[in-house]
């Protein structure tokens, strides 16, 4: 392959920036607000979280003897730990998340050299039941941002439904007509077009833009101290074993498409880069990252398959993290513009989680009980969780979070199912004694 010019690199990373950039901007912007931030907050929050998504695919990229999978991936935060951080930030506070941040990351450095053995826990029922849980109990966050916000006195007001409605359209749009490109980078478009025409209907006030400096400092335990939680990290735990999971699925296709034959040495590497990410993520107050998909298909799209890129890429993200006048216009996007990206976004999360369902044996009624409470436990806990406040602390552990609790019950009943299989089959088997 002929070699690749500085600029040409250059070009091509920065549009591996603008096809992740959506994703890694509205995790902050919805954690953020969900939990009650300020402006100025929100701000540090997302210029972090471009900082640390530059950091984590540089970690990626470069391979070193413990970390680095050494392919052309781009990381930014995981969609799956959105709905996760703001239980804990609700319930326990800020801290609580940044304290399972880090701890839930060493538990993945440890355990990345045997993941494999681990993986056969997450077989199709129990991971789609985990993922489709993560995305439903994501929409309502969403409808609430539709409607102007939660609290708003004019809640629902027309103005609003109909900027969600233009957002959903035009990512409609972009989606089914337009280029690869421009399909990755759907939602970005359809949120900046939203937010300027918010700006002509008067409902955005650019001065906070003006009044940010230029450049500032990444700040390790910016909101404080973390704390540490055992529910907040068993949660967060369950989170990065899922995003492990997915992750192996977006490492074999890149092997696949770099023609590229990965050991699994280099899977352990992989899931150690995302570990570490995600302990540094807890210490500059920033988020879990898992690679993206969606950059993916800009390495099938353009042909271009020279890690030179990613490296340009990575390099264009630390930059956007020192420049507060960029974080502070992605806060300046109106919660109906925000909230009409949301519920595709997380719709998306909830039919990825029903893709993985469709691979379900449903004939086997097993695996309908065991979908069927997993949902059940986990959506109920989350439409009404003061069902389990009066639980004792021990069991609280597993019960306090709707994804801990769904997963745990997929986890058990499909553990329980195929045990008793397994004694059934041995019993029917012909080298049984016969009585």
């Amino acid at each position: 392959m002929k070699t690749l010019s500085n600029v040409k690199a250059a070009s091509l990373g920065l549009q591996h920036v603008l096809a992740m950039y959506t994703g890694a901007a509205i995790v902050p912007l919805i954690v953020g607000s969900a939990i009650g931030l300020s402006g100025e907050e929100l701000a540090y929050l997302v210029a972090i979280d471009l900082f640390m998504c530059g950091v984590a695919t540089l970690l990626q990229v470069f391979v070193t003897k413990y970390t680095g999978v050494g392919l052309p991936v781009v990381l930014g935060c995981t969609f799956t730990a959105v709905g996760p951080m703001i239980a804990i930030g609700s319930l326990q506070g800020i801290t609580a998340i940044y304290g399972a941040l880090i701890a839930s990351g060493l538990i993945i450095l440890v355990i990345s050299g045997w993941f494999s053995r681990i993986a056969i826990l997450f077989p199709p029922v129990v991971l789609g039941s985990v993922v489709t849980i993560i995305g439903i109990s994501l929409i309502p966050a969403a409808i609430n941002d539709i409607g102007g916000g939660q609290g708003a006195k004019d809640f629902g007001d027309m103005r609003y439904l109909a900027l969600a409605g233009l957002t959903i359209v035009l990512i409609l749009i972009f989606n089914r007509y337009g280029t690869v490109f421009s399909k990755a980078a759907a939602v970005l478009i359809a949120v900046l077009i939203g937010t300027f025409v918010a700006f002509g209907m008067g409902m955005i006030d650019f001065s906070p833009v003006a009044e940010a400096s230029w450049f500032q400092m990444v700040t390790p335990f910016y909101f404080g101290v973390p704390t540490f939680n055992a529910t907040a990290i068993l949660t967060m735990t369950l989170v990065g074993l899922v995003s492990m999971v997915e992750s192996t699925g977006v490492f074999l296709t890149l092997g696949e498409i770099t023609d590229k034959k990965l050991t699994d040495q280099d899977l352990a590497r992989g899931y150690r880069a995302e570990g570490a990410a995600t302990i540094i993520g807890g210490i500059f107050n920033s988020f879990p990252y898992t690679t993206y998909s969606q950059n993916v298909g800009l390495v099938q799209l353009t042909g271009v398959k020279t890690r030179k890129v990613i490296i340009f890429a990575g390099f264009f993200l630390i930059v956007l993290g020192f420049l507060p006048k960029v974080a502070t216009f992605t806060t300046l996007i109106p919660k109906p513009v925000l909230g009409g990206a949301m519920l595709v976004m997380f719709g998306t999360v909830a039919a990825s989680g029903i893709r993985i369902l469709s691979r379900v044996d449903f004939s086997k009624n097993d695996h309908v009980i065991t979908v069927a409470l997993a949902l059940g436990v986990g959506l109920g806990i989350s439409m009404n969780p003061a069902i389990v406040a009066s639980l004792p602390d021990q069991v609280r552990v597993l019960t306090d979070s709707p994804i801990v609790a769904g997963s745990v019950t997929a986890l058990l009943l499909n553990g329980l199912f195929r045990l008793t299989e397994k004694k059934t089959t041995m019993k029917k088997s012909p080298l049984a004694k016969v009585e």
